[in-house]
């Protein structure tokens, strides 16, 4: 993979990892922590799947590697931030407790460069199938893992052809109706929260959707995943705020025209 530059941010934040899972992109990830620094980092839940962990263990080299490279970014002082999800809930039982460097966190308030305030917060919370039942919401999860793995078959058949990746689930989720009415739901309770709590917007994970939009005044800011799009949230170090689309990056360095190497003078 052609060498990129080391991105410097004030904040970043990712989410839904799903570490534990084969549908984990675990050496995107690591490729993009390699290629930032920042002061602060969030961790805004889903980053270790305990829902598929209980019922078969999972855990491959890079897996283990995404955990010591974010505690190794910890000793070297950048301030990491853990707000649990449902899949990692078994955390938020050490809420305030510091693991390594790592403070967790039920959610939190970021202020941004430029004064603006967000609730930080994974956002299960406002998923009524995962609040009332959840039974509902581990089939639901079976059922998303089925179409991941068609999704990693349809990413192997791509790659041998030359091309980039593509998320087939993602291209699914935005053309079912019942989808796109529940992530319409989702982001209005999500942004009606911030507005109780009196901040300028939320930055959410949870369903697997970048997104970065205004709603009734509140800015809305999804961080994505990286099981389907590979994305994450940084903060500039002027406040402004922007999601990252890690492959088409990494695509777009690959693409660009290398350097000639200057020829070695001849010798005398």
């Amino acid at each position: 993979m052609t060498e990129a530059a080391v991105r410097r941010y004030r904040s970043v934040f990712i989410s839904d990892v799903h570490l534990g899972t084969r549908g984990c992109q675990a050496d995107l990830l690591l490729d993009f922590i390699r290629h930032m620094e920042c002061e602060t980092l969030y961790l805004v839940g889903d980053i270790v799947d305990g829902w598929k962990l209980r019922s078969g263990w999972y855990w491959p080299q890079s897996h283990n590697d995404v955990v010591q490279k974010i505690l190794r970014l910890a000793r070297k002082g950048v301030s990491v931030i853990y707000v649990p999800g449902n899949h990692d809930e078994v955390v938020r039982d050490f809420c305030g407790v510091h693991f390594g460097g790592v403070v967790v966190a039920r959610d939190a308030v970021h202020e941004t460069a430029d004064g603006r305030r967000f609730l930080v917060t994974h956002g299960d919370d406002f998923d009524a199938v995962v609040q009332h039942a959840k039974w509902l919401a581990l089939l639901g999860d079976w059922a998303y893992r089925a179409l991941l793995a068609s999704n990693t078959l349809i990413n192997r058949v791509r790659r041998r052809f030359g091309f980039g990746y593509w998320s087939f689930s993602a291209f699914a989720k935005t053309r079912v109706k019942k989808a796109l009415q529940f992530i319409e739901n989702f982001e209005q309770a999500v942004a009606d929260e911030a507005r109780r709590r009196g901040v300028d917007g939320v930055i959410c994970g949870h369903i697997h959707k970048a997104e970065s939009r205004m709603i009734d005044g509140v800015a809305y800011i999804n961080d994505g995943d990286w099981v389907e799009s590979c994305t994450a949230l940084v903060e500039h170090l002027d406040g402004r705020l922007e999601i990252l689309e890690w492959p088409k990056i990494r695509a777009a360095v690959a693409d660009a025209p290398q350097p000639i190497p200057l020829a070695e003078p001849l010798a005398a």
